[in-house]
């Protein structure tokens, strides 16, 4: 009985380590993605508010995600592509709305307080909700399909358990390494508290990259879904585009192939996105006119 169970174990994590491997692009966008969520709060509810996330991201993967796939995959395999378009769109709009920021665009009024903390927590979730999707499905389609079905929801539940400790543990301690800055500046060594100071100052600007690097990850993210995504579909226009694109490069190495197809892929992003943020303004603009109109009747 033991000697069948620990088969079983081993078939299942030798099945999700095998299946998390190709997942692991996606996992860094999601490590690079989530830590600007949690900028502007206070210290002490940084780690609060990345454990609140890190439960709604279980929630999206065992709750939403993990069933909704098996079934899909079981009985509507057909349904699956145009999900992952209506997500890698989100991403994209998401992605190309931080970049307008950037240039001086103010989308929405931000709330203070508390309502300020449940908005950063329930967009990082319907982030993450997109994300994990895209990780899951991939996970799910390079499972051997001879698994069964206990055995692929086993591997799924490692992958995504795996896969939260590893985003989230490494997001808590992003978060938190100016902490350990301020400690080390307390300490009686001069080289610790230049090391302290040092890492202090550096956050700014460490977070500053992590949200150029994270808005980046999802308009690459997000393009590569819709692109591969319509190809699966009804139009495969972008998806021949960035074969041209990639193999016109094949000859340089495949880390020069991996950047092109990335480029092209947030290029590809950046126009959707900015084309549903363009749409977004314009219906928020006529409903903010027409409002007067109907308060004043």
């Amino acid at each position: 009985m033991s000697v069948g169970l620990l088969a079983v174990v081993d078939d299942i994590l030798t099945a999700a380590l095998k299946a998390s491997a190709k997942t692991a692009g996606v996992v860094i966008d999601d490590a690079a993605v989530t830590p600007q969520y949690v900028q502007g709060l206070t210290p002490a509810r940084e780690l609060p508010v990345v454990w609140r996330i890190a439960l709604g991201s279980l929630f999206n993967k065992f709750v939403i995600i993990i069933p909704l796939a098996l079934l899909l995959s079981a009985f509507a395999p057909v349904v699956l592509p145009f999900l992952l378009i209506i997500g890698g769109t989100y991403l994209c709009f998401e992605g190309a709305e931080k970049v307008t920021e950037w240039f001086g665009v103010h989308h929405a009024a931000e709330d203070t307080g508390a309502r300020d903390e449940k908005k950063l927590v329930s967009g990082a979730v319907r982030t993450d909700l997109i994300l994990s999707t895209e990780i899951m499905l991939i996970s799910l389609d390079s499972l051997d399909p001879d698994l069964g079905i206990w055995l692929t929801l086993g591997a799924l539940v490692v992958i995504g358990l795996g896969m939260t400790a590893l985003v989230y543990g490494a997001v808590g301690l992003l978060v938190k390494i100016d902490d350990v800055g301020l400690h080390l500046m307390e300490r009686p060594s001069a080289a610790a508290r230049r090391t302290g100071e040092r890492i202090v100052k550096s956050m700014p600007a460490v977070f500053r990259v992590i949200s150029i690097v994270g808005t980046v990850a999802m308009l690459w993210v997000g393009g590569h879904l819709v692109i591969a995504n319509l190809a699966e579909t009804f139009w495969h226009g972008p998806y021949d585009l960035l074969h041209v694109i990639t193999h016109a490069v094949e000859g340089a190495g495949p880390v020069v192939v991996w950047l092109a197809d990335t480029a092209a892929s947030a290029v590809f992003g950046i126009v959707l996105g900015l084309i549903i943020v363009v749409i977004v303004m314009t219906v928020s603009r006529l409903r903010a006119r027409k409002q007067p109109a109907v308060a004043s009747h």
